[in-house]
Protein backbone atom coordinates (compact mmCIF):
# COMPACT_ATOMS: atom_id res chain seq x y z
CA UNK A 1 0.00 0.00 0.00
CA UNK A 2 1.25 3.38 -1.05
CA UNK A 3 2.13 5.76 1.95
CA UNK A 4 0.52 9.01 2.06
CA UNK A 5 2.63 12.08 1.38
CA UNK A 6 2.53 13.23 4.94
CA UNK A 7 3.79 9.99 6.20
CA UNK A 8 6.84 10.21 3.12
CA UNK A 9 7.58 14.03 4.37
CA UNK A 10 7.69 12.71 7.84
CA UNK A 11 10.17 10.00 6.61
CA UNK A 12 12.05 11.81 4.46
CA UNK A 13 12.52 14.63 7.69
CA UNK A 14 13.72 11.37 9.84
CA UNK A 15 16.43 10.50 7.38
CA UNK A 16 17.44 13.95 6.65
CA UNK A 17 18.23 14.41 10.27
CA UNK A 18 20.22 11.22 10.52
CA UNK A 19 21.94 12.07 7.29
CA UNK A 20 22.94 15.44 8.27
CA UNK A 21 24.38 14.21 11.58
CA UNK A 22 26.28 11.51 9.75
CA UNK A 23 27.87 12.81 6.76
CA UNK A 24 28.06 16.59 7.76
CA UNK A 25 29.36 19.44 5.92
CA UNK A 26 32.51 17.54 4.64
CA UNK A 27 30.95 14.34 3.79
CA UNK A 28 31.62 12.59 0.64
CA UNK A 29 30.70 9.30 -1.44
CA UNK A 30 32.61 7.95 -4.41
CA UNK A 31 34.03 11.57 -4.48
CA UNK A 32 31.17 13.51 -4.67
CA UNK A 33 30.52 15.72 -1.99
CA UNK A 34 27.10 15.08 -0.34
CA UNK A 35 26.12 18.51 0.84
CA UNK A 36 26.74 19.82 -2.81
CA UNK A 37 23.59 17.25 -3.51
CA UNK A 38 21.62 18.55 -0.93
CA UNK A 39 21.83 21.73 -2.08
CA UNK A 40 21.35 21.19 -5.76
CA UNK A 41 18.11 18.46 -5.18
CA UNK A 42 16.66 21.19 -2.33
CA UNK A 43 17.10 23.79 -4.86
CA UNK A 44 15.97 22.05 -7.76
CA UNK A 45 12.44 21.09 -5.37
CA UNK A 46 12.13 25.67 -4.39
CA UNK A 47 12.55 26.10 -8.56
CA UNK A 48 9.84 23.34 -9.28
CA UNK A 49 7.60 25.42 -6.41
CA UNK A 50 8.42 28.80 -7.71
CA UNK A 51 8.07 27.56 -11.50
CA UNK A 52 3.70 27.04 -10.58
CA UNK A 53 3.19 30.33 -8.84
CA UNK A 54 2.01 32.80 -11.75
CA UNK A 55 -0.05 30.93 -13.63
CA UNK A 56 -1.32 28.62 -10.25
CA UNK A 57 -2.52 31.87 -8.68
CA UNK A 58 -4.14 33.83 -11.95
CA UNK A 59 -5.72 30.88 -12.87
CA UNK A 60 -6.92 30.26 -9.55
CA UNK A 61 -8.52 33.46 -8.90
CA UNK A 62 -9.70 34.01 -12.24
CA UNK A 63 -12.23 31.11 -11.83
CA UNK A 64 -13.04 31.01 -8.67
CA UNK A 65 -14.07 34.75 -8.72
CA UNK A 66 -16.17 34.62 -11.40
CA UNK A 67 -17.74 31.48 -10.22
CA UNK A 68 -18.82 33.24 -7.52
CA UNK A 69 -19.86 36.47 -8.87
CA UNK A 70 -22.08 34.65 -11.74
CA UNK A 71 -23.92 32.53 -9.16
CA UNK A 72 -27.35 33.33 -9.17
CA UNK A 73 -29.11 35.41 -5.80
CA UNK A 74 -25.21 35.97 -5.06
CA UNK A 75 -26.75 39.41 -3.99
CA UNK A 76 -27.30 40.63 -0.30
CA UNK A 77 -26.28 37.36 1.37
CA UNK A 78 -23.22 36.67 -0.81
CA UNK A 79 -21.65 40.46 0.04
CA UNK A 80 -22.44 39.15 4.07
CA UNK A 81 -20.18 36.20 3.41
CA UNK A 82 -17.78 37.89 1.31
CA UNK A 83 -17.17 40.83 3.91
CA UNK A 84 -17.34 38.28 7.03
CA UNK A 85 -14.45 36.33 5.38
CA UNK A 86 -12.58 39.37 5.06
CA UNK A 87 -12.56 40.47 8.32
CA UNK A 88 -12.01 37.11 9.92
CA UNK A 89 -8.95 36.14 7.69
CA UNK A 90 -7.85 39.98 8.27
CA UNK A 91 -8.07 39.52 12.31
CA UNK A 92 -6.49 36.23 12.15
CA UNK A 93 -3.83 37.86 10.65
CA UNK A 94 -3.69 40.90 12.71
CA UNK A 95 -3.03 37.93 15.43
CA UNK A 96 -0.21 36.34 14.16
CA UNK A 97 1.66 39.36 13.01
CA UNK A 98 1.15 40.91 16.78
CA UNK A 99 2.26 37.72 18.01
CA UNK A 100 5.38 36.88 15.76
CA UNK A 101 6.86 40.48 16.46
CA UNK A 102 6.47 40.07 20.29
CA UNK A 103 7.51 35.98 20.26
CA UNK A 104 10.26 36.67 17.70
CA UNK A 105 11.61 33.49 17.20
CA UNK A 106 13.98 34.09 14.36
CA UNK A 107 16.08 36.06 17.34
CA UNK A 108 18.03 33.80 19.86
CA UNK A 109 20.07 35.00 22.21
CA UNK A 110 19.45 38.85 20.88
CA UNK A 111 21.29 37.11 17.47
CA UNK A 112 19.23 36.20 14.23
CA UNK A 113 19.11 33.05 13.79
CA UNK A 114 20.26 32.75 9.84
CA UNK A 115 23.29 31.09 10.97
CA UNK A 116 21.72 28.64 13.13
CA UNK A 117 19.44 27.16 10.59
CA UNK A 118 21.75 27.42 7.55
CA UNK A 119 20.35 29.96 6.14
CA UNK A 120 22.99 30.69 2.68
CA UNK A 121 22.04 34.17 1.43
CA UNK A 122 23.71 37.35 2.93
CA UNK A 123 22.09 39.45 5.31
CA UNK A 124 23.17 42.74 3.49
CA UNK A 125 21.65 41.09 0.10
CA UNK A 126 18.79 40.00 1.42
CA UNK A 127 18.54 43.83 3.00
CA UNK A 128 18.73 45.42 -0.77
CA UNK A 129 16.02 43.08 -1.90
CA UNK A 130 13.38 43.45 0.98
CA UNK A 131 14.32 47.78 0.67
CA UNK A 132 13.07 47.35 -2.67
CA UNK A 133 10.36 45.55 -2.97
CA UNK A 134 8.44 47.01 0.44
CA UNK A 135 8.04 50.79 0.24
CA UNK A 136 8.54 52.47 2.78
CA UNK A 137 5.02 54.51 2.99
CA UNK A 138 1.60 53.06 2.88
CA UNK A 139 0.98 54.74 -0.54
CA UNK A 140 3.83 52.15 -2.19
CA UNK A 141 2.04 49.14 -1.70
CA UNK A 142 -1.25 50.14 -2.96
CA UNK A 143 0.99 51.73 -6.10
CA UNK A 144 1.69 48.29 -6.79
CA UNK A 145 -1.51 46.83 -6.34
CA UNK A 146 -2.49 48.55 -9.69
CA UNK A 147 0.55 47.97 -12.16
CA UNK A 148 0.92 50.09 -15.39
CA UNK A 149 1.80 46.43 -17.48
CA UNK A 150 0.11 43.45 -16.32
CA UNK A 151 2.39 40.74 -17.87
CA UNK A 152 5.98 43.00 -16.87
CA UNK A 153 4.35 43.14 -13.07
CA UNK A 154 4.34 39.15 -13.01
CA UNK A 155 7.47 38.85 -14.81
CA UNK A 156 8.87 40.98 -12.76
CA UNK A 157 7.59 39.40 -9.85
CA UNK A 158 5.19 42.30 -8.79
CA UNK A 159 2.36 39.01 -7.84
CA UNK A 160 0.40 42.56 -5.88
CA UNK A 161 -0.32 43.84 -9.59
CA UNK A 162 -1.27 40.55 -10.97
CA UNK A 163 -3.64 39.62 -8.26
CA UNK A 164 -5.48 42.70 -7.91
CA UNK A 165 -5.44 42.38 -12.17
CA UNK A 166 -6.78 38.33 -11.93
CA UNK A 167 -9.26 39.46 -8.92
CA UNK A 168 -11.16 42.07 -11.61
CA UNK A 169 -10.35 40.21 -14.57
CA UNK A 170 -12.81 37.67 -12.72
CA UNK A 171 -15.63 39.59 -11.52
CA UNK A 172 -15.79 41.17 -14.91
CA UNK A 173 -15.60 38.27 -16.72
CA UNK A 174 -18.94 36.88 -14.79
CA UNK A 175 -20.57 39.80 -16.03
CA UNK A 176 -20.08 39.49 -20.25
CA UNK A 177 -22.53 37.91 -22.31
CA UNK A 178 -23.30 33.47 -21.10
CA UNK A 179 -21.42 32.46 -24.61
CA UNK A 180 -18.12 34.83 -24.30
CA UNK A 181 -18.04 34.61 -20.25
CA UNK A 182 -18.35 30.01 -20.82
CA UNK A 183 -15.86 31.05 -23.61
CA UNK A 184 -12.79 32.14 -20.95
CA UNK A 185 -14.18 30.29 -17.84
CA UNK A 186 -13.35 26.97 -20.38
CA UNK A 187 -9.99 28.55 -21.43
CA UNK A 188 -8.87 29.43 -17.55
CA UNK A 189 -10.18 26.33 -16.05
CA UNK A 190 -8.37 24.29 -18.45
CA UNK A 191 -5.11 26.46 -17.18
CA UNK A 192 -5.76 25.70 -13.67
CA UNK A 193 -6.83 21.72 -13.75
CA UNK A 194 -3.31 21.63 -15.59
CA UNK A 195 -1.85 23.85 -13.04
CA UNK A 196 -3.30 21.53 -10.60
CA UNK A 197 -1.74 18.50 -12.34
CA UNK A 198 1.44 19.90 -12.15
CA UNK A 199 1.56 20.75 -8.54
CA UNK A 200 0.91 17.56 -7.70
CA UNK A 201 3.63 16.42 -9.50
CA UNK A 202 5.75 18.67 -8.06
CA UNK A 203 4.87 17.67 -4.72
CA UNK A 204 5.29 13.86 -5.42
CA UNK A 205 8.80 14.92 -4.63
CA UNK A 206 8.56 16.67 -1.78
CA UNK A 207 9.78 14.15 0.22
CA UNK A 208 12.90 14.47 -1.69
CA UNK A 209 12.98 18.07 -1.42
CA UNK A 210 12.38 18.40 2.05
CA UNK A 211 15.55 15.31 2.52
CA UNK A 212 17.45 17.46 0.94
CA UNK A 213 16.76 20.98 2.54
CA UNK A 214 16.61 19.47 5.81
CA UNK A 215 19.76 17.31 5.64
CA UNK A 216 21.56 20.09 4.81
CA UNK A 217 20.58 22.65 7.37
CA UNK A 218 21.55 19.98 9.65
CA UNK A 219 24.67 18.95 7.82
CA UNK A 220 25.69 22.91 8.15
CA UNK A 221 24.42 23.37 11.86
CA UNK A 222 23.83 20.36 13.73
CA UNK A 223 20.26 20.68 15.82
CA UNK A 224 20.47 24.25 16.55
CA UNK A 225 18.28 24.76 13.82
CA UNK A 226 15.55 23.37 15.68
CA UNK A 227 15.13 25.86 18.50
CA UNK A 228 14.10 28.90 16.55
CA UNK A 229 11.87 26.30 14.39
CA UNK A 230 9.76 26.15 17.70
CA UNK A 231 9.52 29.10 18.61
CA UNK A 232 8.19 29.46 15.22
CA UNK A 233 5.80 26.23 15.79
CA UNK A 234 4.45 27.92 19.11
CA UNK A 235 4.00 31.30 17.65
CA UNK A 236 1.27 29.75 14.99
CA UNK A 237 -0.38 27.44 17.47
CA UNK A 238 -0.68 30.69 19.75
CA UNK A 239 -1.92 32.29 17.09
CA UNK A 240 -4.43 29.62 16.11
CA UNK A 241 -5.59 29.32 19.10
CA UNK A 242 -6.16 32.94 19.97
CA UNK A 243 -8.28 33.55 16.65
CA UNK A 244 -9.58 30.38 17.00
CA UNK A 245 -11.18 29.98 21.02
CA UNK A 246 -11.17 34.19 21.57
CA UNK A 247 -11.67 35.92 18.31
CA UNK A 248 -14.16 33.73 16.61
CA UNK A 249 -16.47 33.24 20.14
CA UNK A 250 -16.37 36.85 21.12
CA UNK A 251 -17.17 37.25 17.16
CA UNK A 252 -20.61 35.20 17.61
CA UNK A 253 -21.11 36.03 21.35
CA UNK A 254 -21.52 40.28 20.28
CA UNK A 255 -22.12 40.07 16.66
CA UNK A 256 -24.54 36.85 16.48
CA UNK A 257 -25.78 37.27 20.18
CA UNK A 258 -25.84 33.77 20.65
CA UNK A 259 -23.63 31.17 23.11
CA UNK A 260 -20.59 30.25 20.99
CA UNK A 261 -20.22 27.46 23.60
CA UNK A 262 -22.95 25.85 22.31
CA UNK A 263 -21.67 26.42 19.06
CA UNK A 264 -18.51 24.62 19.76
CA UNK A 265 -20.58 21.46 21.02
CA UNK A 266 -23.02 21.67 17.63
CA UNK A 267 -19.84 21.85 15.63
CA UNK A 268 -17.23 18.83 17.43
CA UNK A 269 -17.38 16.10 15.29
CA UNK A 270 -17.03 18.56 11.99
CA UNK A 271 -13.87 19.95 14.04
CA UNK A 272 -12.28 16.54 14.96
CA UNK A 273 -12.76 15.79 10.69
CA UNK A 274 -11.17 18.65 9.66
CA UNK A 275 -8.31 18.20 12.24
CA UNK A 276 -7.59 14.04 10.69
CA UNK A 277 -8.04 15.27 6.99
CA UNK A 278 -6.16 18.23 6.70
CA UNK A 279 -9.10 19.47 3.98
CA UNK A 280 -11.87 21.82 4.26
CA UNK A 281 -13.58 20.64 0.86
CA UNK A 282 -13.56 17.17 2.38
CA UNK A 283 -14.90 18.52 5.33
CA UNK A 284 -17.56 20.32 3.91
CA UNK A 285 -20.71 18.00 3.94
CA UNK A 286 -19.82 17.18 7.86
CA UNK A 287 -20.06 21.09 7.89
CA UNK A 288 -22.96 21.21 6.48
CA UNK A 289 -24.76 18.53 8.13
CA UNK A 290 -23.70 20.07 11.92
CA UNK A 291 -24.17 23.87 10.78
CA UNK A 292 -28.11 22.89 9.88
CA UNK A 293 -28.85 20.32 11.80
CA UNK A 294 -26.89 20.98 15.28
CA UNK A 295 -26.47 24.88 15.06
CA UNK A 296 -30.12 25.45 13.35
CA UNK A 297 -28.85 27.38 10.48
CA UNK A 298 -31.37 27.39 7.80
CA UNK A 299 -30.23 25.27 4.13
CA UNK A 300 -30.54 28.95 2.53
CA UNK A 301 -27.93 30.42 4.67
CA UNK A 302 -25.66 27.43 5.25
CA UNK A 303 -25.75 26.54 1.41
CA UNK A 304 -23.99 30.06 0.53
CA UNK A 305 -21.97 30.72 3.36
CA UNK A 306 -20.28 27.11 3.54
CA UNK A 307 -19.53 26.28 -0.09
CA UNK A 308 -18.13 29.29 -1.07
CA UNK A 309 -15.76 29.66 2.71
CA UNK A 310 -14.41 26.14 2.18
CA UNK A 311 -12.29 27.14 -0.69
CA UNK A 312 -12.11 31.08 -0.09
CA UNK A 313 -12.18 31.72 4.10
CA UNK A 314 -8.70 30.43 5.39
CA UNK A 315 -7.90 32.21 8.56
CA UNK A 316 -5.38 29.43 9.50
CA UNK A 317 -3.63 29.74 6.68
CA UNK A 318 -3.93 33.50 6.37
CA UNK A 319 -2.13 33.39 9.81
CA UNK A 320 0.52 30.81 9.08
CA UNK A 321 1.64 32.49 6.07
CA UNK A 322 1.85 36.04 7.57
CA UNK A 323 3.78 34.15 10.61
CA UNK A 324 6.13 32.26 8.30
CA UNK A 325 7.37 35.11 6.84
CA UNK A 326 8.24 37.62 9.17
CA UNK A 327 9.60 34.52 11.02
CA UNK A 328 12.07 33.81 7.92
CA UNK A 329 12.47 38.23 7.78
CA UNK A 330 13.53 37.63 11.69
CA UNK A 331 16.40 35.21 10.82
CA UNK A 332 17.81 37.40 8.39
CA UNK A 333 18.42 40.23 11.15
CA UNK A 334 15.59 42.04 9.35
CA UNK A 335 13.29 44.34 10.69
CA UNK A 336 10.59 44.88 8.07
CA UNK A 337 9.28 48.58 8.27
CA UNK A 338 5.08 49.30 8.31
CA UNK A 339 4.94 49.47 4.24
CA UNK A 340 6.68 46.14 4.52
CA UNK A 341 4.35 44.37 6.95
CA UNK A 342 1.46 46.07 5.43
CA UNK A 343 2.63 44.42 1.97
CA UNK A 344 3.23 40.86 3.71
CA UNK A 345 -0.62 41.17 5.46
CA UNK A 346 -2.32 42.12 2.17
CA UNK A 347 -1.06 39.45 -0.01
CA UNK A 348 -1.09 36.87 2.60
CA UNK A 349 -5.60 38.26 2.84
CA UNK A 350 -5.32 37.79 -1.08
CA UNK A 351 -3.20 34.26 -1.39
CA UNK A 352 -5.15 32.38 1.34
CA UNK A 353 -8.47 33.21 -0.95
CA UNK A 354 -6.59 32.72 -4.00
CA UNK A 355 -4.55 29.58 -3.40
CA UNK A 356 -7.16 27.87 -0.89
CA UNK A 357 -8.55 25.04 -3.08
CA UNK A 358 -5.01 23.66 -4.41
CA UNK A 359 -2.87 20.87 -3.18
CA UNK A 360 -0.17 22.15 -0.74
CA UNK A 361 -1.74 25.65 -0.64
CA UNK A 362 -0.14 27.36 2.28
CA UNK A 363 3.63 26.17 0.50
CA UNK A 364 2.87 27.82 -2.45
CA UNK A 365 1.00 30.93 -0.95
CA UNK A 366 4.32 31.16 1.38
CA UNK A 367 6.80 31.28 -1.89
CA UNK A 368 4.58 33.91 -3.06
CA UNK A 369 4.68 36.48 -0.05
CA UNK A 370 8.80 35.73 0.13
CA UNK A 371 9.08 36.48 -3.29
CA UNK A 372 7.10 40.03 -3.29
CA UNK A 373 8.34 41.46 -0.46
CA UNK A 374 11.79 40.38 -1.63
CA UNK A 375 12.27 37.43 0.68
CA UNK A 376 14.88 34.31 -0.20
CA UNK A 377 12.40 30.95 -0.33
CA UNK A 378 15.28 28.81 1.15
CA UNK A 379 13.89 28.94 4.96
CA UNK A 380 10.43 26.84 3.29
CA UNK A 381 12.32 23.64 3.91
CA UNK A 382 12.59 24.35 7.72
CA UNK A 383 8.80 25.48 7.79
CA UNK A 384 7.96 22.10 6.10
CA UNK A 385 9.29 20.14 9.00
CA UNK A 386 6.26 21.35 11.12
CA UNK A 387 3.64 21.79 8.62
CA UNK A 388 2.10 18.70 8.96
CA UNK A 389 1.08 19.54 12.46
CA UNK A 390 0.18 22.48 11.86
CA UNK A 391 -1.80 22.19 8.75
CA UNK A 392 -4.20 19.54 11.01
CA UNK A 393 -4.83 22.74 13.32
CA UNK A 394 -5.16 25.38 10.79
CA UNK A 395 -8.16 23.39 9.02
CA UNK A 396 -10.08 22.90 12.02
CA UNK A 397 -10.02 27.07 12.88
CA UNK A 398 -10.09 27.12 8.96
CA UNK A 399 -13.37 25.25 9.48
CA UNK A 400 -14.89 26.57 12.93
CA UNK A 401 -14.56 30.08 11.57
CA UNK A 402 -16.44 29.21 7.95
CA UNK A 403 -19.20 27.66 10.90
CA UNK A 404 -19.31 30.91 13.18
CA UNK A 405 -19.80 32.80 9.52
CA UNK A 406 -22.47 30.55 8.69
CA UNK A 407 -24.39 31.43 12.61
CA UNK A 408 -23.74 35.38 12.52
CA UNK A 409 -24.94 35.74 8.89
CA UNK A 410 -28.26 33.84 9.38
CA UNK A 411 -28.72 35.68 12.96
CA UNK A 412 -27.96 38.74 10.75
CA UNK A 413 -30.91 37.30 8.74
CA UNK A 414 -33.35 38.07 11.03
CA UNK A 415 -33.14 33.71 11.82
CA UNK A 416 -34.29 33.08 15.60
CA UNK A 417 -33.99 29.47 15.69
CA UNK A 418 -30.28 29.12 15.45
CA UNK A 419 -28.95 27.46 18.51
CA UNK A 420 -32.38 27.76 19.84
CA UNK A 421 -32.26 23.43 20.54
CA UNK A 422 -28.92 23.14 21.32
CA UNK A 423 -27.81 21.66 24.57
Amino acid sequence: MKLKLHWQILIALALAVLAGVLTGPDGSLLGIRLLACYEFLGTLFLNALKMLIIPLIASAIITGIAEVGAAEGFGRLGAKTILYYLCSSLAAILVGLALINAMKPGIIDGEPAKDRIGLSEETTTVMEKVKDKGASDVAGVFLRMIPDNVVEAATGANMLGLITFSLLFGFFTSRIEARKRDAIMAFWQGVFDVMIRMTDLVMRFAPIGVFALVARTVALTGFAAFEPLMGFFFAVVIGLLIHGLIVLPLAVLLIGRVNPLLHFKAMQSALLMAFCTCSSSATLPRTLECVMQNSGVSRRVASVVLPLGAPVNMDGTALFECVAVIFIAQCYGLDLTFGVQLTVVITALVTSIGVAGIPAAALVAIALVLGVVGLPAEGIGLILAVERILDMLRTSVNIWSDSCGAVIIARSEGEQNVLANAV
